[in-house]
């Protein structure tokens, strides 16, 4: 069975990406066909990526570095929940996109976006980024808008009561489940061919 690697993408002491992580990952695991891990960027402080060169061509040299890389590369594909700074996604997320590369290689890669448009903006750039990292950006997303964000935020509705949502989380994870497989056999098949 596949293994997925739901990441939150902010470390802000006031963010919002683990309500939007825990609910998503309530929904995640009543799958029978993916298995999930919560991987919080909290929990790998990475120095702003300084290495002599990507990992696709020198070992990286920063322990931090190396962890989050062994982390990575335990998956088969990976979901992102991403807030939306400035029409972009946060830094930290950036700077753990770079420090590893081979690990991301032939793998899916889904977004959750939450904000003034969803993160649509923010998800439009994880997936161009995701293309020079070798990944399968999927077309399904889930985009919790900002007028429903704010009520969430401000403890006016909960994430529970966007019905409009667990449909759009079922379809992303059909289709994760479809490239994670079909990718997680393309890569066996090419290691065992080696």
């Amino acid at each position: 069975m596949p293994k997925i690697g739901v990441i939150i993408s902010t470390t802000r002491d006031t963010r919002f990406g683990d309500k939007v992580a825990e609910w998503f990952m309530s929904l995640a695991n009543e799958r029978s066909d993916l298995q999930f891990e919560l991987v919080d960027l909290r929990d790998y402080p990475l120095p702003f990526f300084n290495e002599k060169s990507s990992n696709l061509y020198m070992p990286t040299e920063n322990a931090e570095g190396q962890r989050w890389q062994k982390k990575v590369g335990e998956f088969d594909g990976y979901v992102i929940v991403t807030a939306e700074y400035n029409h972009a996604p946060s830094a930290v997320l950036k700077n753990a996109l770079d420090y590893a590369y081979v690990e991301w290689v032939r793998k899916p890669v889904a977004f959750v976006g939450y904000g003034a448009v969803g993160a649509a903006r923010a998800v439009e750039q994880l997936r161009q980024i995701a293309v020079e990292l070798q990944m399968a950006p999927i077309r399904s997303a889930v985009h919790i808008q900002g007028g429903d964000f704010m009520q969430v935020y401000m403890g006016e509705k909960k994430l529970e009561d966007l019905t409009y949502l667990p449909p759009l989380v079922t379809s992303m994870l059909d289709d994760l489940v479809w490239w994670a497989n079909a990718l997680k056999t393309a890569r066996e098949s090419q290691s065992s061919a080696k």
